[in-house]
């Protein structure tokens, strides 16, 4: 079933803890924290003492992205501070395998990011080891950024390789979803759906959140129909 993963970034960081049990109510199911280095990406954002008291506020699954040049040596920090998931950039990890294991040993999920001009071929070697995968639909480093259009290809392109392969990873997308995009990023094929600026800028998150989610679960019952009619 399609998940929102409401992203604090774009959240007030004064009332966060408010934030965050309001896009609960309005239907998220994960919470989504962005870590940035000013190393990888042009900005810098939060880490594990954030982390820490935002476990204390929320019994939801936190999912950390990672956008960082060295992710091997925080991955324990993060586990410490009550990640739950924790998915790496492609492009910045040199061992990947050993990277995704490493999460995993920490006992949280992993996941592989890649940036919106990297090809989702390079994610055949590890498809097997991943509990989702992350199509970065903007190029990562700040929010509130316009949704590149081109990106749904490799939706549906990674979504194709599940099914050949038969492989159960889930599909997460981020970057610029919005009630303008939320239906064709669906029908592409993604499950989880990153959105902070569309849930949290207009400061109504119980509302934006529930109606975001509504329109993704009725794409998402157009997508199973028009699979189901052609037999896929």
């Amino acid at each position: 079933m399609t998940e929102l993963c409401f992203s604090i970034l774009a959240a007030d960081f004064a009332h966060l803890a408010d934030d965050v049990a309001k896009a609960t109510e309005g239907g998220g199911t994960v919470v989504h924290f962005d870590v940035m280095d000013g190393v990888f990406v042009p900005n810098i954002s939060i880490g594990p003492p954030v982390l820490n008291s935002l476990r204390k506020a929320t019994a939801l699954p936190i999912d950390c992205h990672l956008m960082i040049a060295n992710a091997d040596a925080y991955i324990p920090a993060f586990a410490d501070n009550g990640a739950d998931w924790v998915s790496v950039q492609w492009e910045a990890c040199r061992h990947l395998n050993r990277t995704l294991e490493l999460i995993r040993s920490h006992g949280m999920k992993p996941g592989v990011v890649i940036n919106p001009a990297t090809p989702v071929e390079f994610l055949t070697d590890v498809l097997d080891i991943v509990d989702h995968v992350l199509v970065m639909t903007v190029n990562p480093g700040f929010g509130g950024q316009a949704f590149i259009p081109g990106t749904l290809k490799k939706i549906e392109r990674l979504a194709q390789m599940r099914q050949e392969r038969d492989l159960d990873f889930r599909i997460q997308v981020d970057g610029g979803i919005d009630h303008t995009t939320v239906e064709s990023v669906v029908k592409a094929g993604a499950e989880l759906l990153v959105a902070g600026t569309s849930v949290f800028g207009r400061g109504q998150a119980v509302e934006d959140a529930r109606s975001l989610l509504d329109l993704a679960r009725k794409a998402e019952l157009a997508r199973k129909t028009e699979l189901a009619t052609s037999g896929r």
